[in-house]
């Protein structure tokens, strides 16, 4: 049985993803075998809101190159959590 904790890892942090914080949308990479209400219940319960709508992406690992190196970027789970007008994350807040 996974915790909260395993199934949301980190949150996204780009520019895109602040700019959609205005609108209550936020990003969160999460464990690959998640699904949609997993997710939506996780988040409810860590952060103490309520989530209107949940959208995954599995994103592709990239080609990558360093010198003579050449490599992939890792494979990962993104989810897109839209929450009520009500309600915000305040561990954002204070970044943005």
């Amino acid at each position: 049985m996974k915790t909260h904790q395993d199934v949301i890892l980190r949150p996204i942090v780009s520019e895109k993803s602040y700019d959609r914080m205005g609108e209550k949308i936020y990003q969160f990479r999460v464990a690959t075998d998640a699904n949609k209400h997993q997710i939506k219940d996780a988040v409810e319960a860590l952060f103490k809101v309520h989530v209107i709508k949940v959208a995954t992406i599995n994103v592709r690992p990239k080609p990558k190159k360093r010198g003579v190196h050449r490599g992939f970027s890792s494979a990962y789970k993104k989810a897109i959590v839209t929450l009520n007008q009500n309600d915000s994350i305040s561990f954002f807040e204070g970044m943005s």
